[in-house]
C-alpha cells in the first residue's frame, strides 16, 4: 500500500510494487512523481527525511535536508539596524538552501533499492512529458500563486502561468521532464553537475541568490540513527535531529502515557487541556535545545529521559491554563556514562518507509529554475534568522538553530513508524510546518488510546499549540462547544484554523495482517494498494 498527497503518485508507487519492487523502490518513484503532480511541496529542489523499518525489525533514517550555502552568514536577513528584512528569507532566490532530494533518493536506492534506477524515475518523466489533469485543489493553489510567480522569477515561467486554471485542465512540464531525464540517465550527476547545475547557478546569478556550483557538488545526504523509544506498549521509531520531530513526539507520547486519556475520552476538556500543556512545554524545549547535530551538541539522551520529560509537567494544574510567558525550556540533567508533504509505503514483505519531503512554504521560494522547470525551496527561513524572532510558522529559535555555512536548518518533519509486540503496527506522518508534530501525535493517540481506525484517526478534527504564540489553533468542530468553552474558562486562548491542520498519510497493520490506509480528506490524498 501507498498513501500520498496525490492519487497519481500513489498509483505510481503501487505499480512499482506490483512489478516486484520493494518499499524503498516505491518511495523513490513516489518522490519523483510528486515533484511533477504536486509542485507546491513534492520536489527535486527541496529536501526531506526518511525513516525505514525493514521486515526483520532493522531500522534506518535518511537525512536529505537542505543545507545553507557556503556564502550564507548568521545575519544575512537583517538590515543595518539589526532588524529582520520582511520576506527576504521567504521569497526569492536568497531564500533557497542547497537542495537535497536527488542525492537523498540516490543514496536510498544505493543502500536499499532493488529495481533499476531508470525504472523508478521514468514514471515521473512520463507524467511531466505527457501531462496530467489538475485536481480542483491544485488548480486553486496555482491560481493563488500567479502574482508571486511573476514577481519572483527572472524569466517568465509560461508553463505555469494562466489567467485561470480549472479542474481537469491538463498541464505539461517539458523542461522538468528534461531535468528528470538527466537524473534518470546520470543519477546524482544529472542534478548536481552538468546542465542542471549550470541552470541553477545561472538562476542564482540573475536573481541575487548565493548557491554555487561548489555548494551543489559538495552536498551529501546523511544516514542517521533513528530516535527509537518504547512508550507504553509501542516502540516509536522517528527522525532524529536536525528534525525536532522524533524527540518532540516521544516527549509528548511519554507524557500522555502517564494520564488516563482513554478514560477521559477523545478531545474532552481534560484530555485537550493535558495535551495543550504538554505541547506548550515540548515546544519550549524545541526552541532552546534543537538544531543541526553536526554544528550543535543536541542533548538527545537527556531530552528523552523519562524522568526529565515528566519533570516538565510538575506544577501543571488540571484546572487552569499556564501562561506561556511563565514557561521556559527545561534544563535536562547530564546523561549517565526534528509546506510539506508526507507519504507512507508498506510492501508485500512488510518493509515500511515513512517519508516527509518539502519546499517549506507552499511552492517554496516561488522561483522556478529557468530551463529546468522545477521550484527552489525557501528552507533558509527555517533557521533562526535572528535568535528569538519567529519564522513563518511562528516558531521561535535560538542559537542552536542560527545560520551557518553548510548547516542544516531545524525541522518539524516527523516521519514515524510504530511497532507493537515486535511487529510493524503503523507508519504515519504529515505536512504542516510547526503543526506536523502535534498532528502525528494526535493521530497516534487516536489509534492507540482512543481506538480509532487509521482513516478515522486521520480524518478526526485536530488542534495545535506550540508554546509561542500562546494560542490554541483549532479546526472547526475539533474541540466541540463544551470543550472549547471549558478551555476558555481555564484560560486557554483559542483561534480557528481555516483550511485545516496538517495533511497526513498513514498505514495501519490490522490484526489479520491486512493493511488499512488513511488518506487525509483535507487534500487530494489517496491510498493505493493491492
Amino acid at each position: 500500500m501507498v498513501v500520498s498527497a496525490h492519487p497519481l503518485a500513489s498509483e505510481v508507487g503501487a505499480a512499482i510494487m506490483r512489478r516486484g519492487g520493494n518499499a524503498m523502490d516505491a518511495a523513490i518513484a513516489v518522490q519523483f512523481a510528486l515533484a511533477v503532480v504536486y509542485p507546491d511541496a513534492g520536489n527535486i529542489g527541496g529536501g526531506g527525511f526518511l525513516v525505514l523499518r525493514q521486515k526483520d525489525g532493522r531500522t534506518d533514517a535518511l537525512d536529505y535536508r537542505e543545507k545553507a550555502p557556503a556564502a550564507a552568514s548568521r545575519d544575512m536577513y537583517l538590515d543595518e539596524a539589526g532588524e529582520v528584512v520582511e520576506d527576504l528569507s521567504l521569497k526569492g532566490h536568497l531564500a533557497a538552501g542547497v537542495p537535497g532530494t536527488v542525492d537523498g533518493m540516490v543514496a536510498a536506492h544505493r543502500k536499499y533499492g532493488s529495481m533499476p534506477w531508470r525504472e523508478l524515475v521514468q514514471p515521473a518523466i512520463a507524467l511531466a512529458s505527457n501531462g496530467f489533469p489538475l485536481t480542483a485543489k491544485e488548480a486553486a493553489k496555482l491560481n493563488r500563486q500567479q502574482e508571486d510567480f511573476l514577481e519572483y522569477n527572472t524569466q517568465r515561467p509560461d508553463f505555469i502561468l494562466r489567467e485561470n486554471w480549472e479542474e481537469g485542465d491538463t498541464i505539461r512540464l517539458p523542461e522538468l521532464a528534461q531535468a528528470l531525464i538527466r537524473i534518470r540517465d546520470q543519477g546524482r550527476a544529472g542534478f548536481y553537475e552538468g546542465r542542471t547545475a549550470d541552470l541553477i547557478v545561472a538562476e542564482m546569478v540573475r536573481g541575487g541568490g548565493i548557491i554555487s556550483k561548489e555548494d551543489l557538488a559538495a552536498y551529501r545526504s546523511m544516514w542517521r540513527r533513528p530516535i527509537s523509544r518504547q512508550v507504553g506498549g509501542y516502540k516509536v521509531i522517528s527522525m532524529p535531529p536536525p528534525s525536532s520531530g522524533g524527540i518532540a513526539l516521544v516527549q509528548l507520547l511519554t507524557i500522555s502515557e502517564n494520564y488516563p486519556l482513554h478514560e477521559w475520552g477523545w478531545n474532552t476538556l481534560k484530555t485537550a487541556h493535558l495535551m495543550i500543556e504538554a505541547e506548550r512545554r515540548v515546544y519550549a524545549d524545541r526552541a532552546e535545545h534543537l538544531g543541526d547535530p553536526d554544528f550543535y551538541e543536541v542533548p538527545v539522551a537527556e531530552l528523552l529521559d523519562s524522568a526529565y520529560i515528566m519533570s516538565r509537567m510538575e506544577g501543571v494544574s488540571l484546572e487552569k491554563a499556564t501562561d506561556s510567558e511563565d514557561v521556559s525550556a527545561g534544563v535536562p540533567a547530564p546523561a549517565e556514562s526534528p509546506h510539506t508533504t508526507h507519504y507512507t509505503v508498506v510492501d508485500t514483505a512488510g518493509n515500511a518507509v515513512s517519508v516527509t519531503t518539502t519546499l517549506n512554504s507552499s511552492f517554496g521560494s516561488k522561483v522556478f529554475v529557468a530551463g529546468a522547470g522545477f521550484l527552489l525551496n525557501n528552507e533558509m527561513d527555517d533557521f533562526s534568522v535572528k535568535p528569538g524572532y519567529p519564522n513563518s510558522y511562528g516558531l521561535i529559535g535560538e542559537e542552536a538553530n542560527a545560520i551557518a555555512p553548510g548547516k542544516r536548518m531545524l525541522s518539524s518533519m516527523s516521519p514515524t513508524i510504530l511497532e507493537k509486540d515486535g511487529q510493524l503496527f503503523m507508519a504515519v506522518g504529515s505536512m504542516g510546518g510547526s503543526t506536523i508534530i502535534t498532528t502525528v501525535y494526535q493521530i497516534i493517540l487516536n489509534v492507540t488510546r482512543h481506538g480509532f481506525s487509521m482513516q478515522g484517526a486521520i480524518s478526526a478534527g485536530r488542534f495545535h499549540h506550540q508554546w509561542k504564540p500562546d494560542w490554541v489553533l483549532s479546526e472547526w468542530g475539533a474541540l466541540g462547544f463544551g470543550t472549547g468553552l471549558g478551555l476558555w474558562v481555564m484560560g486557554h486562548k483559542i483561534a480557528p484554523k481555516p483550511g485545516g491542520i496538517g495533511r497526513a498519510a498513514g498505514i495501519l497493520v490490522l490484526p489479520d495482517g491486512r493493511l488499512e490506509g488513511g488518506a487525509d480528506p483535507r487534500g487530494d490524498d489517496a491510498a493505493a494498494g493491492f
